[in-house]
């Protein structure tokens, strides 16, 4: 996984990029905050490892900045020792910071940041999916998934979201099924609001 590392303390920022290629990542490093903005305009990575003291442009500025950009979630983790005050968390939570990095970072800490940032992203990039066009049969209403397995749109929903679907009836469909059926069996139909849900009795 592509990571941007911003840390303006020379020896640190390579002992952490050493640390996350011995995880089997692939880090870029930025030397300041402008030049991690500037890299991350160009080459947007999923994870962010920020240090938050830096001059010119600081860790939670860098933070608000990828925020307001939108797109692909990204996950951004501040590496510093100033979130251990309730004022400064304060202040990295509405920057958009989602965790934190003690310095120096210990290996084992770091590979369990970012576990928690893939299963995370992993997530996000789910819902983006649900988000976007899903194929639907235009006659029996089956939608398919990336595996190009065709179910109904019940089933579809249950398999992406882990949701229970409850039926209900629209307004639309109730004067255009129901209320010709009630008709027909002799029925007075009641106007849409008033309308209950009908159980069928076992014979």
């Amino acid at each position: 996984m592509k990571i941007l590392v911003v840390e303006d303390d020379r020896v640190a920022g390579a002992v952490l990029v050493a640390a996350l290629r011995a995880l089997g990542h692939e880090p870029l490093l930025a030397t300041d905050g402008r030049e991690g903005w500037n890299q991350f305009m160009s080459a947007p990575t999923r994870v962010v490892i920020s240090d938050w003291m830096m001059p010119g442009l600081d860790g939670l500025e860098l933070c608000r900045r990828i925020r307001e950009q939108g797109g692909d979630y990204t996950y951004f983790i501040m590496l510093s020792s100033m979130a251990s005050s309730g004022e400064n968390l304060d202040q990295a939570i509405r920057a958009g910071v989602d965790d934190f990095l003690a310095k120096p970072a210990k290996t084992g800490e770091l590979k369990a940041r970012l576990h928690v940032a893939e299963r995370i992203l992993s997530y996000a990039t789910q819902v983006r999916q649900l988000q976007e066009i899903i194929p639907m049969c235009g006659y029996c209403k089956k939608m398919r998934d990336d595996k190009n397995y065709w179910s109904q749109v019940e089933e579809y929903l249950g398999k992406q979201t882990g949701t229970s679907i409850s039926h209900g009836v629209c307004p639309d469909c109730y004067d255009r099924v129901l209320v010709p059926q009630m008709i027909g069996m002799g029925l007075k139909a009641p106007p849409y609001p008033e309308a209950k849900r009908v159980v069928p009795q076992s014979a």
